[in-house]
């Protein structure tokens, strides 16, 4: 006679997000697509991200595919189309184009508010699977046999799988490697901002000087989304107003950067200090918790991939649900180069040295000559990634 299975535990199916931004938002997508219930916990009294816009490659457009939005979301954004590397003084050193990154990996690079992202992801969830204002823990990663568990202000929940996507200073990643360091400084801060676009023409830049950066892009409702980055101690505030702080550091620097600049009411600019992960975690998941996005791997911007690879962990997680020591080894090592290789730009990118910052201007300069393969060979190994549900042949 034949032993009657033991029933499933009820936990077992349920997955608990903790974390409403990018990376949590397209987990729960991504799981309840694999047919598990989900619900994410967002201690923000609401999904307003922080953050104004966010740059969109490739790979992760792929990974949307699999989701069924990456149409909508394409449809929604901007091609990052002409442009390129300036000096303040305005002199172009790189150019770039959409259609030779399109060429090369199927897709241009594409911008859009992190609203409309959110907007897009939380649509695909039914109604109630997201909780605003829960401030969430992770006390058990769980375990074979054993769930893992998640407080609440509500009381405790028990899940077979607990995504979190808690951000750069992770308490779930504290709670699943506590003799880890967790995140460094990594030198400089950022400064981001959307304003309604000035007379001056807009073209795609990113204008690199010493120990500073600036970079200005149109968005297809009209907008100007700009970003800055300057080396500084952490912990840093302007003494009046951060738009202050960025007129003394950028006024003097070419159009557009002065006429965006009056553009900017000082209420509109986000300041936040740069961490990154490091050394890397020995894992990305512990018993039944898997990270997510920042959590796991927190990258400087510099390589424009950090909403990216999180997007890309929460298919790929998916994928794996049944099996976190696959998906441990399936991110583990790409998002840990990508930590590497984010940290190096932006230590070329952000060298206060005078004449190390004029070498490396020549250099890009010189390369930049050879033709628009320079940057597109930058994007090997990062924009040609395919999540494991893509279909051979698939673009």
């Amino acid at each position: 006679m034949s032993a009657v299975p033991s029933p499933r535990p009820s936990w077992s199916a349920q997955v608990v997000v903790v974390g409403g931004g990018i990376g949590g938002l397209t987990a729960a997508v991504a799981l309840r697509q694999a047919g598990r219930e989900v619900v994410v916990l967002e201690r923000a009294p609401s999904l307003e991200p922080v953050g104004a816009a966010i740059s969109l490659a490739p790979n992760a457009l792929r990974a949307l595919d699999v989701l069924g939005v990456g149409d909508e979301v394409r449809a929604l954004a901007a091609r990052v189309g002409e442009g390129g590397m300036r000096s303040p003084s305005g002199r172009w050193l790189a150019r770039t184009d959409a259609a030779g990154i399109a060429a090369r990996f199927g897709d241009p690079l594409l911008l859009l508010p992190r609203s409309t992202l959110v907007d897009v992801l939380t649509a695909r969830l039914p109604e109630g699977a997201v909780r605003t204002g829960c401030r969430a823990a992770v006390t058990d990663p769980g375990g074979a046999g054993r769930p893992a568990r998640v407080t609440t202000p509500a009381g405790e929940l028990t899940a077979g799988l607990v995504a979190a996507a808690d951000g750069i200073h992770s308490p779930a990643r504290g709670v699943l490697f506590p003799a880890h360091p967790g995140v460094v400084y990594s030198g400089f801060t950022t400064w981001r901002v959307m304003v309604p676009a000035p007379a001056a023409e807009i073209v795609s830049h990113e204008t690199w000087g010493p120990g500073r950066l600036w970079g200005t892009h149109r968005l297809t409702d009209g907008r100007i989304y700009a970003y800055a980055a300057a080396t500084t101690p952490p912990g840093g505030r302007a003494a009046d107003d951060e738009k202050a702080e960025l007129l003394r550091l950028f006024g003097d620097w070419h159009e557009p950067v002065p006429s965006v600049l009056a553009a900017i009411r000082p209420q509109d600019v986000l300041r936040h200090d740069v961490h990154h992960v490091a050394p890397s975690l020995p894992a990305h998941h512990r018993g039944r918790v898997a990270l997510v996005g920042d959590a796991a791997h927190a990258m400087p911007p510099t390589l424009g991939q950090g909403g990216n690879q999180a997007i890309e962990d929460a298919v790929v997680l998916a994928h794996h649900a049944e099996d976190l020591p696959a998906y441990t080894a399936a991110r583990l090592p790409r998002t840990s180069a990508l930590v590497t290789r984010s940290v190096r730009t932006s230590r070329l990118a952000m060298t206060r040295n005078r004449p190390a910052a004029a070498l490396r201007d020549t250099a890009v300069a010189a390369l930049s000559r050879t033709g628009p393969a320079l940057f597109l060979r930058a994007l090997d190994g990062i924009a040609d990634w395919h999540p494991p549900q893509h279909t051979p042949g698939a673009a």
